[in-house]
C-alpha cells in the first residue's frame, strides 16, 4: 500500500497556481512577453521588444529577479495654418520573472537585434547585491 504525501500534493497545488499567475501577468497590457530557457549552465531570457531603441530598454537582476523595463515617447509635429499642432504617445512596459537558481549578476549579459531582447544569466553560487545589465 503507498502512502499520500500531503506536502507533494500541497507543492504541486502551488506549482499549479503559480503557473496560472504567470499566464496572466504576460497577457496583462504594458507586460513584455517572454520565454526562459535553462541552457544547462545559464538561463536565457528572450523578450519581444518591437519598436524600441536600445537605449529605450532597462535590464536589472538582483536577488534571482531578472526585471525588464522598456519605455518610449514619441512626439510628431505638423505645421498647420496659424499654429503648431504636437500628438505625443508614450508606452512603457516591464515584466520580472524571479529565476530558479542563483545567477552570477556580474557575468550577465544582454544584446538586443531587431526587436528581441536576449539576456544570458550563468548560473551560479547564491550572493546578494544587484547588477544593472548593459544592452549591447
Amino acid at each position: 500500500m503507498t502512502r499520500r504525501n500531503p506536502f507533494e500534493e500541497t507543492e504541486r497545488m502551488f506549482e499549479q497556481l503559480n503557473r496560472g499567475f504567470g499566464e496572466l501577468d504576460s497577457s496583462l497590457p504594458g507586460s513584455i512577453s517572454i520565454d526562459v530557457e535553462d541552457a544547462d549552465d545559464a538561463y536565457v531570457v528572450t523578450a519581444d521588444l518591437p519598436g524600441f531603441e536600445r537605449d529605450d530598454i532597462e535590464v536589472q537582476v538582483e536577488n534571482n529577479t531578472l526585471t525588464l523595463r522598456a519605455t518610449r515617447e514619441e512626439s510628431t509635429e505638423e505645421e498647420e495654418t496659424d499654429y503648431l499642432h504636437r500628438e505625443r504617445s508614450t508606452a512603457s512596459l516591464s515584466r520580472s520573472v524571479t529565476l530558479p537558481d542563483p545567477v552570477a549578476e556580474s557575468d550577465a549579459s544582454a544584446s538586443y537585434n531587431n526587436g528581441v531582447l536576449t539576456v544570458t544569466l550563468p548560473k551560479r553560487d547564491p550572493e546578494t547585491g544587484g547588477t544593472n545589465i548593459p544592452v549591447n
